[in-house]
């Protein structure tokens, strides 16, 4: 186990982060008030985030390995273990997931109007599987969160969505269950290859090239669902179309990251001569994501759709900074996940606010309301700005580092990538002119109030925290993003790869 450090919290913190929103779930049910329910999942997920800050507190930026690890035999017979860790590729996004569930418990906080013990119960249990995916370094158990995942949200978006909700709860639950399928496919394969589920184990066993192809493929394809890429998007429009806020929010920032994060934590080190093998079709793909996201984005009426088809776009420079394989297009990569999460998750957030008070997503429904609601039009203009990668915002330093990645290890695909910026500051204006000046506005709207401060102003924190001062946030992943490509670089001269 030399790839685990020992726990430095001298407690089990990350099992705490799992099972802490687990128990709270179990406990809403005797709650008999919904108003009692609220407050009970805000307290829990409110004091989950707080245990989660020790996590970067005392993280240690100058190793690779994983650390507050937990390890136990769990299901010896068939050498499966309960082993968990974090690091610099995964601390992020399990601080991100912690963020975001309190603020999903506010902004539903009228919203949700019926089964509201049920409705925060799927919150809690989101919140574990979340964090479980990320924290999870056995395979097996990392697949258990992330089929367990499935159920709450498509109980979000089936119970509490709107009019298609049906039909959009079903089609994400088929596409994601059937990219599930291949993934314990790839588990089992590995397994009676290697003879343990251990992920770190399984990255310094060497395969031949054709089995590592399969693999490749197994893997890939539900974790290119899930980012999702084209031709893989199709369940995401309808999906957050009718997904309530919180449904919405937790899809962008936190769903759609566990297809990234898999490409890094699997594909890339188990598989990485297939993954070098691949990479010109990655990359293609990444590209098509980028232009025809942006493309299908521009033309949208529906503010949801609109940001849906953005979030197409805006992941695909995640997968193109993957797959460049340096530094910079990696580190732009991971960045661009947490930032994608705060600030996609933020315009989902002003949707909702918008849909409470219109009852419309429909832009011309929404528009002019600059004068009567100018607190929240800046809220929407800043965040606007952030997603098309403004300078000042994160995504300017996400896309940055993707973007010289790209130009000096993919030259051609990096100029590709430039329709897709030109795109993104035209659908993002084209929003905002016509939110803020493109009509007279309903004077019966009120503006932001007291809640919905609360919940916007800690992601607007993070867009100007990380858009100014990023080192924090890329300190703590260089020596993981180093060894990720040492692995890569390794296999690549033994490969003779190009």
């Amino acid at each position: 186990m030399d790839f685990l450090i020992p726990n430095q919290l001298n407690y089990p913190v990350l099992s705490t982060l799992i099972f802490l929103p687990l128990v709270g779930a179990l406990i809403i049910f005797f709650i008999r008030n919904e108003t009692g329910a609220k407050v009970w999942t805000l307290a829990v997920s409110t004091v989950t985030f707080l245990l989660s800050l020790p996590l970067y507190i005392y993280f240690d930026p100058s190793t690779h390995k994983y650390q507050f690890g937990e390890h136990a035999p769990w299901i010896p017979l068939f050498k499966v273990n309960y082993t968990l860790g974090v690091d610099g590729i995964s601390l992020l996004l399990v601080l991100l997931s912690t963020l975001l569930i309190p603020i999903c418990v506010l902004c539903s906080w009228r919203y949700i109007g019926k089964r509201v013990r049920e409705f925060h119960f799927c919150l809690l249990l989101m919140e574990t599987a979340c964090v479980g995916v990320f924290s999870a370094l056995d395979f097996v158990l990392f697949y258990i969160f992330w089929e367990a995942m499935l159920v709450p949200m498509y109980l979000l978006i089936a119970v509490w969505g709107g009019p298609d909700k049906v039909y959009a709860s079903i089609k994400f639950f088929i596409y994601t269950m059937v990219g599930g399928v291949f993934l314990l496919v790839a588990m089992i394969a590995l397994f009676l290859k290697t003879g343990t589920f251990s992920i770190p184990e399984l990255m310094t066993h060497s395969y031949s090239l054709s089995f590592q192809i399969w693999i490749f493929l197994a893997m890939a394809f539900p974790f290119a669902i899930k980012v999702p890429m084209a031709p893989f998007h199709t369940w995401l429009p309808a999906a957050h179309v009718e997904a309530p806020t919180a449904g919405s929010v937790l899809l962008a920032s936190v769903l759609l990251k566990m297809g990234t994060y898999g490409f890094v934590r699997f594909c890339l080190p188990i598989t990485p001569e297939a993954s070098l093998y691949f990479a010109p079709l990655m990359l293609w793909i990444s590209i098509i994501s980028i232009v025809y996201g942006g493309y299908v984005a521009l033309g949208q009426t529906d503010m949801k759709r609109l940001i849906a088809y953005s979030s197409v776009a805006h992941m695909g420079f995640v997968t193109l900074g993957t797959f460049v394989f340096n530094k910079n297009g990696i580190e732009g990569a991971i960045l661009q996940m947490i930032n994608h999460g705060v600030t996609t998750g933020a315009l989902f957030l002003c949707v909702g606010i918008i849909y409470e008070r219109s009852h419309s997503r429909q832009i011309m429904d929404n528009a002019g309301i600059g004068k009567i609601m100018p607190a929240y039009v800046g809220f929407l203009g800043f965040f606007s700005l952030s997603s098309m990668a403004f300078p000042g915002t994160n995504s300017f330093v996400g896309e940055l580092l993707v973007l010289i990645g790209a130009f000096s290890g993919a030259l051609f695909y990096g100029v590709l990538t430039i329709p897709g910026v030109i795109l993104a500051a035209a659908y993002m204006l084209r929003l905002l002119q016509k939110i803020a000046w493109g009509g007279k506005g309903n004077p019966t709207f009120v503006d932001l109030n007291l809640r919905e401060w609360v919940y916007l102003i800690p992601l607007a924190i993070f867009v100007l925290w990380i858009g100014l001062a990023p080192t924090p946030f890329l300190e703590v992943m260089h020596a993981s993003v180093d060894h990720l490509i040492a692995q890569v670089q390794a296999a690549k001269a033994v490969a003779l790869i190009p």
